[in-house]
């Protein structure tokens, strides 16, 4: 067997081999007044990040903002919109905000660990119209990963919300490098070609 499609089994029975273990799945937003529905002239700015543990079944959340024109009143995540990075959807956790998130500020941060087996994690609606709870970690994953869940900041300025991101998935740092060696592995296979 050549030395190159040897090399791409052995990463490719690495990757099925690690994927036994489940390993945390990291989002990340870009928060601003321009990417709410409809757009703002809101100055503020923010950065989330959201790790789902699938065998814990918990997810961490992570957000900065500053520069609001408003001072808060809630912060949630949304979804699933009907298309991904586009329009808007009902509230998934919880309501009015997450707990512990501080109201009337401009600028902050929050950090939290939530256990997705807790209903109290979820807007109760959104675990009814799931058809439960299980039904609802499913969902809340599912619109993570499909890129229709979006981290929005309400305020005084826009009560909707002054600023918001869509969540999208960074690639664990094990496809990173499969699709490196790929790469790699095109361009010698095009080099030998010419």
């Amino acid at each position: 067997m050549p030395r190159l499609p040897r090399l791409l089994s052995a990463l490719a029975f690495a990757a099925v081999a690690h994927g036994a273990q489940a390993i945390p799945i990291n989002y990340v937003a870009t928060l601003s007044g321009a990417a709410e529905a409809p757009p703002n002239a809101s100055a503020g700015t923010g950065s989330a990040h959201v790790v789902i543990d699938t065998d814990a079944h918990t997810y961490a959340i992570h957000f900065d903002f500053s520069g609001l024109t408003g001072t808060t009143t809630a912060a949630h995540i949304h979804g699933p919109t009907a298309s991904p990075g586009t329009g808007t959807a009902g509230v998934m956790t919880t309501t009015p905000a997450f707990p512990g998130f501080v109201t009337g500020v401009s600028s902050g941060s929050y950090d939290q660990l939530f256990d997705m087996t807790v209903a109290s994690t979820f807007n109760p609606a959104f675990v009814t119209a799931q058809g439960g709870l299980a039904n609802a970690e499913a969902a809340f994953a599912a619109a993570l990963a499909s890129g229709s869940a979006y981290l929005n900041i309400h305020s005084s300025f826009v009560t909707a919300g002054e600023i918001r991101g869509f969540l999208t998935q960074i690639p664990e740092p094990a496809s990173l490098g499969l699709l490196a060696v790929g790469a790699l592995g095109l361009g010698r296979l095009r080099a030998r070609r010419r």
